[in-house]
């Protein structure tokens, strides 16, 4: 599934940069993001994980040059430690509420990071969602409405 997730993911993504300009937040990222879709607090800790990353490394880049291959290399590893942190302790309980806080993979959130920092907040969680969306519903048409959590 995860293989059909990114494919789809990565030919949507294609079609929407082409038609719209716009990047759905990493050439992989929907086709992560779709799997997930029916836990909407890990998608949501990935993309407070990606903004906190892009903060980070805009506070770095005030002390140091970061363009180019630099700021996505350097998204990906911030993203990569914050993500390995909410591996640490991947689950909150909260008044008899477990919550999961891990993020979605290691490498999403430097890549919404670095699309963020390149298209801002907005444009890059909006087409992220729609793209995710687009490729569950596909998954679910291709598998007969059958979808493994």
């Amino acid at each position: 599934m995860l293989i059909e997730a990114v494919g789809v993911g990565m030919f949507l993504s294609l079609i929407l940069t082409e038609t719209v300009g716009l990047a759905a937040g990493g050439i992989v990222v929907p086709g992560y993001i779709a799997l997930v879709l029916h836990d909407p607090v890990q998608v949501l800790i990935t993309i407070l994980a990606g903004m906190i990353t892009y903060a980070i490394v805009h506070a770095l880049s005030r002390r140091m040059i970061i363009y180019g291959r630099r700021l996505l290399i350097i998204s990906i590893l911030v993203g990569y430690i914050i993500a390995y942190v909410t591996r640490i302790a991947p689950m909150i309980t909260i008044e008899s509420i477990s919550i999961n806080v891990a993020t979605i993979g290691f490498v999403i959130p430097g890549l919404i990071a670095y699309w963020i920092s390149r298209q801002g907040i907005v444009p890059t969680v909006c087409a992220m969602l729609i793209v995710a969306s687009l490729v569950r519903l596909i998954l679910i048409i291709l598998h007969s409405g059958v979808i493994l959590p």
